[in-house]
């Protein structure tokens, strides 16, 4: 069993990725753990399941789940106006086409968990930049949305759907709503709750040589960008709820079984998480929208029969999904950014759930890959 599979993953060693590592779930229990190539390429060390890793954007599942946790709490509403919990966000600017101007709507915190609020993912700004120099590399997560607040956002809130900081604010929110950091919040009330004892979004200095070295893949090479996560971390008081993640497959998966099994959040919140949120208009800027929605803060069914999960990626590689009606939850843990097979990982879903489900799906996933990428594989 898993033998396509399996092959199919070896295929990405040939591609560039240095090593992976898959555990796939079905009912809570572990029905496939594999892995295969290098963790450290330069002492070839094999990768063995206790790779620590930046998960990047699987961050944003993490932190859109505490932010649900509070909303089950009735603690806020979606349609509540950001500015009513952060006073900073309530005289927004926005660029138009005449120039930047007042913006004639509120940021809703429904648009933080869908992207639509308006932000940039520019974590190099000018205002982010002073926050850097004002508070001495240090840029607490609550302080530096005064920084942000001072940028125009690039359109009118709700307009368009845009990848950026809006999960950053959301973990900032979380910590005004709760009165606890963000990373203490997420380690009591979803890290502790699962065993996820690996897992970090503020990793102390000491602990930097757990990390799995990270490579990144430039021009058919691939490059040792050292372990720090790059670009997200604004400071080192930062913890960034769309990139600041830091876990293993072991733990992150129990994270994936916890939405599944309703323990982080009750089964009517998992459903309102997965339902598709976009409007068309939304939509026209939205990456997957061939195949998924996206809902609160996660990609979600759409109607495509091939694709019933929902999840997200990250930009090392990471890939997470659960597919509630067929009990399944899987996470693919890896290290290298800009990776060659990046396009691929939703690939994975679908050959997990004709294993799983329906084998007549074969063919039909042979035929998509080869429309993608003419990989000239053989299974």
């Amino acid at each position: 069993m898993f033998e396509k599979l399996k092959k199919f993953c070896d295929s990405f060693l040939d591609l560039g990725i240095p090593g992976f590592d898959l555990a796939i779930y079905k009912k809570g229990e572990c029905i496939l753990r594999y892995m295969n190539g290098y963790r450290d390429i330069e002492n070839k060390v094999k990768v063995d399941g206790s790779e620590r890793y930046n998960i990047y954007s699987c961050s944003k599942i993490i932190t859109c789940t505490a932010a649900l946790q509070l909303w089950e709490k009735g603690l806020f509403s979606l349609d509540d106006k950001l500015c009513d919990y952060m006073p900073e966000f309530k005289e927004m600017m926005v660029e138009t086409a005449d120039g930047v101007k007042k913006a004639e709507k509120p940021i809703l915190i429904k648009h933080l968990f869908e992207m639509t609020a308006g932000f940039s993912y520019n974590c190099r700004s000018d205002k982010l930049e002073k926050a850097r120099e004002e508070t001495n590399g240090k840029c607490p997560t609550r302080k530096v949305m005064e920084y942000l607040s001072k940028e125009p956002l690039l359109f009118e809130p709700g307009q368009r759907w845009e990848y950026s900081l809006c999960h950053d604010v959301l973990a900032a929110l979380v910590e005004v709503i709760s009165g606890e950091k963000f990373e203490i919040y997420v380690k009591k009330n979803i890290f502790d709750i699962v065993g996820m004892n690996a897992s970090t979004f503020m990793l102390p200095t000491e602990e930097i040589e757990t990390i799995t070295p990270q490579y990144r893949f430039e021009n058919g090479n691939i490059i040792n960008v050292g372990k720090p996560i790059l670009s997200y971390k604004i400071g080192t008081e930062y913890a960034s709820g769309g990139a600041g993640g830091i876990s293993t497959v072991n733990d992150y998966i129990k994270f994936l079984e916890g939405l599944r099994t309703y323990k982080l959040l009750k089964p009517e919140t998992v459903k309102l998480m997965m339902k598709d949120r976009l409007t068309d208009e939304q939509k026209s800027t939205y990456w997957i929208k061939d195949t998924h929605g996206y809902g609160l803060g996660v990609r979600c069914p759409n109607g495509d029969e091939r694709y019933i999960d929902f999840g997200w990626g990250g930009a090392a590689g990471a890939y997470a999904a659960v597919d509630v009606e067929n009990e399944i939850s899987f996470y693919f843990g890896a290290h290298m950014l800009s990776s060659p097979t990046q396009g691929l990982h939703s690939m994975l879903y679908r050959f997990i759930r004709a294993e799983l489900v329906d084998n007549s799906e074969f063919e039909s996933l042979y035929k998509d890959i080869q429309d993608l990428h003419d990989y000239n594989l053989t299974y």
